[in-house]
């Protein structure tokens, strides 16, 4: 059979070719070599050690268990499995229902991906950046700051419950136009249809992404790709003109400027120093009015510009016009999502929002410089800079909600904030500690790098740092005057740990919080590839597993089972087989049968 690699590449090479239909692609799903990529593309995932409503997990993953989906697909006796419901806590202290789907399920939904992600992307649009390759929140923001320059209003997109809605018959149609394969798109409706159990209750799905779903992001983006057309459409109607007019009253003062510079020019030799001076003020007075006026014309008619940016089912527009222009696009995007895609536009939650006021978007605030900062260029002449561009600023609530949050800050009767211990991190030790806090910080300041304003992270740290101290006495019954003493190093708070090379420190995070730069002008520099290279072939994980001798029997010419653990370090090391693995330092184990069912038995020591 073909390499993976190959067929992928293949499908991807016709992507941009929008007339091209994409035939007889079921039969790739007989091919076992995709299912093992798949299966080591994901099996790192903790969650894969949470059974499915089937029962099974990721553990025992084999070539038999391959064999048997692809004989169930082949004789179109595959059915998913209904997705297991539970529920995870959400930040506002509510509940967000979560589906768990059987590994297998997950395997198959893989591979559909992969299939859709060479057949799509190379159409889906430059403005999209959810779930894609090398794209992110950060790509987002930083096409906004590249684009959104002296927006006048913006559009806060606002898609009321997407994810739960998307139309089935709506999306199987929008497949259609590229996929000519019946038996392909039946495989992806059955997963539409698989529902979801709760408390042993089957519940049908009508609409909606299936829960927990590999293939849930890249359906999605196929969905919302239909809207990101029409507004590519709608931009090009909207816009007009190739520059604004100049400003009247600027030109004014230039013009006024530049004949007093002529007059002056031509008497310059015989002016006295006093005069020269007196007609050097009155000439950089004239230049100063000059610069109190915008050069271009902010109400010019004649210009229209519509920017648009897209991450999953957060959106944000930024247009140059008027506050009628920008609810009239309001409106007909509200028609669009109701009759072409049968989604609801939330009228509350999409604000239309002035440009002097900050919008909201993927956590981070929105904002449109309006000053008169100048400085020289490289001719000498004095140049207005940094006005009416986008700045990328983070809220001050987003740091103050982590720390509630994780209970490291507690604001007490009168309104004071005061850092406190967190008693559910006293078990573990220091270095786990340290590490917790450390990640914490990290993780934050990764996200908000991008933030004119990161710096103001440092008061965040204040609060962890004292924190960790608080915990530390906790933990010790001491004090935080005693700890700070007990664990600096070298002026800094750090923790002693020892290693087979030896003793080594941890020191309580100290790389500062510096604004990063953007690269080049838009988010096709970040890490743009092209599709061709996507793919990549077989990894260790499957050379494992395709072995013919146990790793721990070392009995050649056997079947092997992947035997998996979520944790490392759950694993106590009072077995030789768990030894085996922390010396290793692999969450996985190829072995025969027998000794996985041994292992299971707790037989195999």
């Amino acid at each position: 059979m073909r390499s993976p690699t190959v067929v992928l590449n293949s499908l991807a090479s016709k992507s941009k070719d929008a007339d091209y239909k994409y035939r007889r692609l079921y039969r790739n799903l007989y091919n076992p070599h995709f299912y093992l990529e798949a299966y080591a593309k994901i099996y790192a995932n903790e969650g894969n050690m949470t059974a499915g409503t089937d029962g099974k997990t990721i553990d025992g993953m084999n070539i038999e268990r391959v064999n048997q989906i692809i004989a169930r697909l082949q004789d179109f006796s595959y059915q998913p499995q209904p997705a297991k419901r539970t529920y995870i806590p959400k930040k506002n202290g509510g509940k967000r229902p979560l589906g768990i789907p059987s590994f297998d399920d997950k395997l198959v939904q893989e591979v559909v991906r992969r299939i859709l992600e060479a057949i799509y992307e190379g159409t889906f649009s430059d403005r999209s950046h959810g779930f894609r390759p090398n794209r992110s929140c950060h790509t987002a923001l930083i096409q906004i700051q590249a684009t959104f320059t002296a927006v006048k209003w913006f559009v806060e997109g606002d898609i009321k419950g997407f994810f739960d809605n998307i139309d089935h018959h709506v999306l199987i149609n929008i497949l259609r136009k590229r996929i000519e394969d019946e038996k392909f798109l039946d495989l992806i409706w059955k997963f539409l249809k698989a529902g979801y159990m709760e408390d042993w209750q089957l519940n049908k799905t009508y609409s909606g992404t299936p829960q927990g779903g590999v293939i849930s992001p890249i359906l999605s983006n196929i969905y919302l790709n239909e809207l990101d057309q029409y507004v590519e459409k709608y931009k090009k109607t909207f816009d007009k003109g190739i520059k604004r007019a100049k400003n009247t009253m600027y030109k004014t003062a230039c013009q006024r400027a530049d004949r007093l510079k002529a007059k002056y020019k031509q008497v310059w030799d015989t002016m006295n120093e006093e005069e020269k001076l007196k007609a050097t003020k009155e000439l950089k007075e004239l230049q100063k009015v000059a610069r109190q006026y915008p050069s271009a014309d902010p109400f010019d008619e004649g210009y229209r510009r519509l920017q648009y940016v897209r991450y999953a089912d957060d959106f944000l527009i930024g247009i140059i016009g008027t506050k009628e222009e920008a609810q009239q696009i309001k409106k007909d995007l509200t028609v669009f999502l109701k009759e072409e895609l049968k989604l609801e536009l939330s009228q509350e939650k999409t604000l239309i929002t002035h440009s002097s006021k900050k919008a909201h978007f993927l956590s981070y605030d929105i904002d449109i410089t309006r000053h008169q900062m100048s400085k020289r260029n490289k001719n000498g002449h004095l140049q207005r800079v940094n006005n009416q561009r986008v700045r990328l600023m983070m809220p001050k609530e987003a740091w103050q909600k982590n720390l509630l949050k994780t209970g490291t800050l507690k604001i007490t009767k009168n309104d004071e904030w005061e850092s406190t211990h967190r008693r559910y991190l006293v078990n573990n030790d220091d270095l786990e500690i340290i590490s917790i806090y450390n990640a914490e910080i990290r993780g934050l300041y990764n996200y908000y790098k991008l933030a004119l304003n990161v710096h103001s992270l440092n008061k965040y740290k204040h609060f962890m740092k004292y924190s960790f101290l608080k915990t530390l006495a906790n933990k010790y019954k001491s004090t935080v005057g005693k700890m700070a003493d007990k664990y600096k190093i070298d002026g800094q708070l750090a923790v002693r740990y020892q290693t087979k090379e030896g003793q080594k420190i941890r020191y309580f995070y100290n790389e500062g919080f510096k604004k990063q730069k953007l690269i080049g002008n838009n988010s096709q520099d970040i890490d743009k590839e092209p599709i061709i290279q996507m793919y990549s072939g077989r990894t260790s994980l499957i050379d494992r597993l395709l072995a013919n001798q146990c790793e721990w029997c070392k009995t050649e010419n056997m079947p092997l089972h992947m035997h998996h653990v979520k944790k490392l370090k759950d694993l106590a090391g009072k077995k030789r087989w768990e030894q085996h693995m922390i010396a290793r330092n692999r969450k996985t184990m190829a072995i025969c049968e027998p000794c996985h069912r041994d292992l299971h038995a707790g037989r195999l020591d």
